[in-house]
């Protein structure tokens, strides 16, 4: 097999070769080519040291972009080829960078510091593929393995875990017994990781993960997030539910579009209901208020995992009203909400009620669904209707109904209060005249 290199990159090699030094793309790229799949990041190992190669690349642009780990990027034709003197770690003393590396001749001792044998496979249009440990034959097989121990190599870096968790989604693949078993002896070592590269991670995993495989790896997940914790165990005695909480989360998660935002707000969307869990006097179990506890409990969490104010805001929105039950709402209500909350997040709410829906009991699903389907006309059709959704949509603003002869004052503020209900109850027309003659009424009502 034959794999097709951005030239840029191979001019690279070709330089590298025409030193005589031994060069190879390797890594996720390599990987990708193997399974079909468009590689977007080409990274190129050589046996020559740093100044060799910026030596070798006289003639070009050359980025020291971490030379104390063997690392220079030289710009081809404006594009960046990150290249990498062979090497072998030292010590982790911190789980999650080598104390100190050391430069090697050997390909082999390279590729014996990767993390998967997938990722552990070189390839040159000269010398064709080397792969010492057996990573095409994972790849054939769909099965993720580590160089060597497992534990070794999440001892270096435990993030190791959570790309673990990603590779097998994204791929597809299998995860290996032994490797298995290493996740779950070394989830503690995550506490090492910073919650900025753990997000990353968490972020690239969601829109492919599956209920069973959370489940699976439910103390990695408590790992990462330990309010999620209480949930499991919770059981949930409601007709509605066939799930306790922790299940049901599962499953809403599975349910959801592969969006990785609406994936977080489902994955948080009941943490409230463990300290909102009351049961009747006939054994029935209750939340009530579990989504705006769960809202502030989501924001301890979001916080802690440094996500941007936008992620935040939008999966905080998404728990508080989760719950949300746009059929039984009235057109102006709907309005309101389009007004405050934007229509793209209700779409997105109704996203994530539908998945919550889809894990509740199956006997109640194809009425549930029909509800919901309900809803979203009702939102669809207040959305078509008036567009009019916040006072500063309509026609008229407190400056002109001044000139018209209105007070200033909170008379005036009023008046554009009742000018809005009107025009989003479809009781008045948003139009310019329509809105100031309506507005002198109320005005000339209020002064009699």
């Amino acid at each position: 097999m034959i794999i097709e290199i951005p030239s840029q990159v191979n001019t690279a090699l070709q330089i590298l070769s025409a030193n005589g030094y031994e060069a190879y793309v390797v890594g996720g790229a390599v990987r990708n080519c193997l399974m079909s799949i468009t590689a977007a990041d080409w990274d190129v190992t050589t046996s020559a040291l740093p100044e060799q190669t910026k030596e070798a690349f006289s003639d070009y642009k050359v980025i020291e972009t971490g030379i104390k780990h063997g690392t220079v990027t030289v710009i081809i034709d404006s594009f960046h080829v990150e290249i990498t003197t062979f090497r072998v770690d030292g010590e982790y003393s911190d789980n999650r960078r080598p104390d100190f590396v050391k430069f090697t001749s050997s390909l082999t001792d390279d590729l014996s510091r990767r993390d998967f044998t997938c990722n552990a496979i070189a390839y040159s249009p000269l010398c064709g593929f080397k792969d010492p440990f057996g990573g095409m034959k994972d790849i054939e097989s769909k099965l993720l393995r580590c160089v060597g121990e497992p534990d070794e190599r999440f001892g270096e870096d435990a993030l190791r875990i959570l790309r673990a968790l990603r590779f097998s989604r994204t791929l597809g693949f299998e995860i290996d017994p032994a490797l298995s078993e290493s996740i779950h002896k070394n989830v503690s070592l995550l506490s090492n990781i910073s919650y900025e590269r753990i997000t990353a991670e968490l972020f690239k995993t969601l829109p492919n993960a599956s209920a069973a495989f959370l489940n699976e790896y439910s103390d990695v997940i408590f790992q990462i997030i330990p309010e999620l914790k209480a949930e499991k165990g919770c059981e949930q005695n409601h007709e509605r539910h066939i799930y306790d909480v922790w299940r049901h989360t599962c499953v809403s998660v599975e349910n959801c579009p592969p969006d990785p935002g609406i994936r977080l707000a489902a994955l948080l969307h009941d943490i409230g209901k463990p300290s909102c869990k009351t049961t009747d006097e006939n054994g029935v179990d209750h939340f009530c208020g579990h989504e705006q506890a769960g809202a502030e409990i989501a924001r301890a969490v979001l916080n802690r995992m440094k996500v941007s104010n936008a992620v935040k805001n939008k999966t905080l929105t998404l728990v508080e009203h989760h719950s949300m039950m746009p059929e039984k709402m009235s057109k102006k209500s709907l309005r309101k909400y389009i007004g405050s909350l934007g229509e793209e997040t209700m779409r997105d709410i109704f996203a994530l009620r539908e998945a919550d829906l889809k894990a509740q009991n199956p006997a109640f699903i194809d009425q549930t669904l029909k509800e919901a389907g309900e809803g979203v006309k009702n939102f669809e059709e207040a959305l078509a209707g008036v567009k009019c959704f916040k006072i500063t949509d309509l026609e008229v603003n407190g400056s002109e109904l001044i000139s018209e002869g209105i007070e200033s004052g909170p008379a005036l503020g009023k008046i554009l209060s009742r000018l809005f209900d009107e025009v989003i109850s479809d009781g008045l027309e948003n139009k310019k005249d329509v809105l100031i003659k309506r507005a002198k009424e109320i005005y000339e009502d209020g002064n009699s």
